[in-house]
């Protein structure tokens, strides 16, 4: 809350270019996403952290659902999410997190964890600044998959991402760590504007470093949310995490010409 109580809700900024901004064409086309995806088998344990693609959702919502249909059933235990993604259209060092109060969608508002984002704070590399969240999509199209499977109930601590050592976001995400109760979730997409052949072999690549927890062979022209894949991969190195590659596609697979084109891939850390 404000000084004077006053909630600040982020509105959705690409609702209607990115993904529907019809509550209920949003809400099916999400459904439908995934009943397509791969269910986590019975009796397997919930991800603790996802990777997803963040374009429109014509293109790389069926490459997301795959990650995301891996927390179907898990929605009584997870209280929080961490998101983080990379800074699109403002320069940052750091890590940045909103000051609002809530992130709103077309599915309703999704209140912000004050008190995770007080821990956040306390490492160098996270400040308070707006400015990279205010037209940010890599955040925002990650948020109606999560109200829809966690049925709306959790809590928020978006950060955007900027130039940052993979020692340093792990150490953020090391401090808010948390327990089954926090899942954690990276956005990025992979390769931009290659052939069609040209971007498999790419992600294909890149793909393979990640699950290995190569994070020498993950740049920037790898993944456009390197940082925050970079450092989930510290994390997962440092805790032993498996990773495990859920889908890889890109725009010329689903909804786009296959002459540029853009990677996605899907992966689940355990």
């Amino acid at each position: 809350m404000s000084a004077h109580g006053v909630r600040r809700v982020r509105p959705a900024a690409v609702a209607g270019t990115f993904y529907p901004a019809d509550p209920r064409e949003l809400r099916a086309e999400i459904d439908s996403a995934l009943a397509a995806a791969n269910r986590r088998a019975k009796g397997a344990p919930a991800p603790k952290a996802l990777v997803v693609p963040h374009a429109g959702y014509q293109y790389s919502a069926p490459v997301a659902a795959s990650a995301f249909a891996r927390i179907a059933g898990a929605a009584e235990g997870i209280e929080r999410v961490v998101l983080v993604g990379p800074s699109h259209r403002v320069a940052l060092n750091g890590l940045a997190v909103s000051t609002a109060d809530a992130f709103e969608t077309p599915l309703g508002t999704v209140p912000i964890d004050d008190g995770l984002r007080s821990v956040a704070l306390r490492q160098p590399v996270v400040v308070a600044d707006d400015r990279p969240h205010a037209l940010e999509h890599s955040l925002e199209v990650q948020l109606p998959f999560l109200q829809v499977l966690l049925d709306g109930h959790f809590e928020l601590l978006p950060l955007a991402a900027g130039a940052c050592e993979p020692r340093d976001v792990a150490d953020v995400l090391e401090g808010i760590w948390g327990g089954a109760e926090t899942l954690v979730v990276i956005s990025t997409d992979l390769s931009h504007y290659h052939p069609h052949h040209e971007a498999k072999s790419l992600d294909s690549r890149t793909a393979a470093a990640v699950v290995a927890g190569r994070i020498g062979q993950v740049g920037h022209s790898d993944a456009c949310g390197a940082t925050g894949l970079r450092g989930l991969m510290e994390v997962a190195h440092r805790r032993g995490l498996q990773t495990e590659l859920l889908d890889l596609r890109n725009s010329g697979d689903t909804a786009g010409d296959r002459n540029r084109v853009v990677g996605y891939g899907a992966f689940a850390l355990l």
